[in-house]
């Protein structure tokens, strides 16, 4: 996919080009929302028309929260639905919390995690199988059944593992030690705040 990076000048704090570009998006859109599609010739111009108007706002609005470090509220908020774990439910611990984020906050992270994969180094544990391409955790299943199945193959062998599951574990994550890592794999830390 190209990509696609137009030049902004724009100070973070008073730009007053992107709620123009906003909101001259949306007039034409209520123009074009307004027409009697029974009596006018339908233009075939005018998905492209909206997508490349919707693409270069989200591509400013990009641009300036990675040159600005901030992503807007609207973005960061999210809606948390209980899912049933099982057929039937008897407490809450049978529900697992799904976040639903908003589709372009989804879009934005999908370019940095792009971004920040070319980034990291190829010194990294071959082991590690979370944000790899093509990696999973059944994966990390078979890759531990062969080591400890190609090990038990010797003589005199015996094999102790230990599995743990951490209940929530990505809401016990403390920023700052894990924005210490990003940095010492040499991230950019201002891609991490």
């Amino acid at each position: 996919m190209p990509c696609h990076i137009r030049t902004l000048n724009f100070i973070c704090d008073s730009d007053a080009s992107l709620p123009d570009a906003v909101n001259d998006f949306y007039a034409r859109f209520e123009a074009q929302n307004n027409v009697v599609v029974k009596k006018s010739i339908p233009s075939q111009n005018v998905l492209t028309d909206i997508l490349t108007d919707i693409f270069n706002i989200l591509t400013d609005i990009f641009n300036i929260s990675l040159s600005c470090t901030v992503v807007s509220t609207c973005f960061k908020t999210t809606t948390i639905v209980p899912v049933p774990k099982k057929y039937t439910v008897s407490c809450l611990n049978d529900y697992r919390p799904i976040t639903l984020t908003p589709i372009i906050m989804k879009c934005f992270k999908r370019l940095i995690i792009r971004h920040i994969k070319t980034q990291l180094p190829p010194s990294l544990d071959p082991l590690q199988f979370t944000y790899h391409s093509n990696r999973s955790t059944d994966d990390a299943i078979s890759t531990t059944l062969h080591l400890a199945l190609t090990h038990l193959d010797k003589k005199g062998t015996n094999v102790r593992m230990l599995f743990i599951d951490f209940s929530s574990a990505f809401n016990t994550i403390v920023p700052q030690h894990l924005i210490g890592k990003l940095s010492l794999l040499g991230l950019n830390t201002s891609l991490c705040t």
